[in-house]
């Protein structure tokens, strides 16, 4: 069988005569790829023959494209800016350069058509192609975070001088709601607010959170879970953000000394972001935090939350039954309830009825009846379940299980022919048990409900530029002081991460490069959070499996240790181990998994 491409053939050709791969490996590929119906410069750079750069040069030659190199160059704004940053990060497209002939675009992949066809109806000119290297997009992707950073910097600037004339900064007097009204739908209060949540949205913030000091107002982003300081505005600001995203918000301007909540959407780079929005009034103004729901979740597998192996198998072989509970468990922010609704899409077939009780619904989920509480006008969860199981439900979802009440229910829901899925806060999934026992849940109703507990916590995720590094005997010995390092290693070689032959002293770890330079000292800070070798978040978990022996030791009131160890025998890995298993796959560092697993 030939060659499938003419393109492979001048490829063969070319290398073949450049000499940069000697004949047997060559001609070794050609066959493979043939087999295989892959192209030949993939079998060459999986089988590491050549780098992915080299062949993009030499694929740039034999099909005559100019090859471009753009480390180190600095691409005006206005042209960067014609190709939308998510576009370009995900089709590794950017443009550089805009001539009479047409816009210059350098890829990674020159046949990557849609991507093209996608910028041409944008920009209505001709798109000149151009191949580069990895290197090159990468250091046009920091150009979009950097020049983000100066554009924010001249709108705030120009903005917050006109906010300081406006009419709600006056000393003396009280400003009337309606004064407040059109200050916030006033041109430059408007635009800060949009850009301060565009500017959230780009870095793949969760929550922005707008505090007013003594002298300024501090914007700070939670980019992976750690806050970091986006920006410091001038004190004048503060009233007529608050103002204008209580607008937004629908909710009352002139209420200055309550809480309030509301909630709104945007569309930003094409993406339906819907905010969470929480008032609370201090010392110097109002505190406003707004945690943002992107409003998409289908697409997550549990695979691509990093469940892996039996916790994997004992996570579907739960979700096949039709009766029992499963419970997710960890504090505030530890993806619970993305793994709850991640659990629910793998359920949402059609001949089931799914129904949730939910404060406040994060995802709109397809063909899921979704209820909101209300407390205000006394209508809670355990109303919401009551109701909820005369609605012939086949799978029930509560938000969390907050008291007894709430607790009865669910229990009393899986043993009436429902599948329960519910959150709980507790540090570990063996401490949900003596939790749900001190919330006056009878033993033997609990041991003949519940089928899982999942607890978990999320870790930052290395990004592809990390160090490797072994253990030294020192730090070995350290860490068999607080994880049984063995049970570790064995569970790594039954799911093939390493080889059989392996021990401690040949397994590597990987610990993060920072690329953050040192910052000037602005107004605003760069926040990528790509600068600090971390990128995303992953999930570490362990999974607690309801087996006789555990369902005997609930029923004898047993503590959460006792139940731990039992479940350890029979094969459970704690977080913890969980945690050391994904720093070998290195997906994350040993300094994260004990950050965020307080024992």
């Amino acid at each position: 069988m030939g060659f499938m491409f003419a393109e492979d053939i001048q490829l063969y050709k070319f290398i073949s005569d450049s000499g940069l791969v000697s004949r047997t490996d060559l001609d070794n590929a050609k066959k493979e790829s043939e087999n295989s119906g892959r192209r030949l410069g993939d079998t060459l750079v999986s089988s590491g023959k050549i780098t992915a750069d080299n062949l993009r040069r030499m694929q740039a030659y034999v099909i005559g494209i100019s090859f471009v190199d753009l480390k180190g160059e600095k691409i005006p704004f206005e042209i960067l800016s014609l190709i939308p940053e998510p576009i370009a990060r995900g089709h590794n497209i950017v443009a550089f350069k805009n001539t009479e002939a047409g816009l210059e675009v350098a890829m990674l992949d020159v046949n990557d058509l849609s991507a093209i066809d996608f910028i041409k109806k944008k920009v209505n000119v001709k798109i000149l192609p151009r191949l580069t290297n990895t290197d090159s997009i990468k250091n046009a992707l920091v150009q979009y975070q950097k020049s983000l950073k100066d554009e924010f910097g001249d709108i705030l600037q120009k903005d917050t001088a006109a906010l300081k004339a406006l009419s709600i900064n006056r000393p003396g007097g009280d400003v009337s709601a309606e004064d407040i009204k059109k200050v916030a739908e006033d041109i430059p209060v408007v635009r800060i607010v949009d850009t301060l949540v565009k500017h959230a949205a780009i870095q793949g913030a969760s929550d922005i959170h707008i505090e007013p000091m003594e002298e300024q107002v501090l914007v700070r982003y939670r980019i992976d879970g750690m806050l970091h300081d986006a920006m410091v505005l001038p004190k004048e600001a503060g009233s007529s953000i608050s103002a204008r995203i209580k607008v937004l918000a629908s909710l009352k301007l002139d209420e200055k000394r309550l809480p309030q909540d509301g909630r709104f959407k945007l569309d930003i780079n094409s993406e339906k972001i819907a905010f969470r929005v929480s008032i609370l009034p201090t010392y110097f103004g109002e505190k406003i935090v707004m945690r943002l729901l992107r409003e998409s979740i289908t697409g997550f597998s549990l695979e691509s939350l990093h469940f892996h192996g039996d916790t994997l198998e004992c996570i579907h072989h739960a979700l096949n039954l039709k009766t029992g509970m499963i419970l997710t468990t960890g504090p505030t922010g530890s993806g619970k309830t993305t793994s709850l609704y991640t659990m629910l899409d793998v359920l949402n077939t059609t001949d089931v009825n799914i129904s949730t009780i939910e404060d406040p619904i994060e995802y709109q989920l397809p063909r899921v009846n979704q209820t909101q509480i209300r407390p205000e006008i006394g209508f809670s969860f355990a109303q919401g379940i009551r109701t909820l199981v005369r609605q012939d439900p086949d799978i029930i979802m509560i938000g969390e299980i907050r008291d007894n009440e709430t607790a009865a229910l669910s229990v009393n829901a899986a043993l009436t022919g429902h599948l329960v899925l519910s959150t709980l806060h507790t540090n570990s999934a063996s401490g949900a048990i003596p939790r749900l026992l001190d919330m006056k849940v009878e033993p033997f109703l609990l041991a003949s409900t519940l089928e899982i507990i999942i607890g978990q916590r999320l870790v930052r995720r290395l990004t592809d530029t990390k160090e490797a590094y072994k253990l030294s005997s020192d730090q070995l010995a350290q860490l068999m002081k607080v994880v049984d390092m063995a049970r570790v290693l064995e569970a790594l070689k039954k799911e093939n991460i390493v080889r059989p032959e392996d021990t401690w002293k040949t397994i590597h770890f990987y610990k993060a490069i920072s690329t953050a330079n040192n910052k000037e000292n602005s107004a605003i800070l760069d926040i990528g959070s790509s600068d600090t070798g971390f990128s995303g978040r992953i999930g570490i978990h362990e999974v607690l499996k309801m087996t006789s022996s555990i369902r005997e030791l609930v029923m004898k009131d047993a503590t959460s240790g006792i139940i731990e160890a039992q479940a350890k025998k029979e094969g459970m890995l704690t977080m913890l181990e969980d945690g050391i298993f994904k720093c070998v796959q290195g997906l994350t560092t040993l300094e994260e998994v004990f950050r965020v697993v307080s024992e």
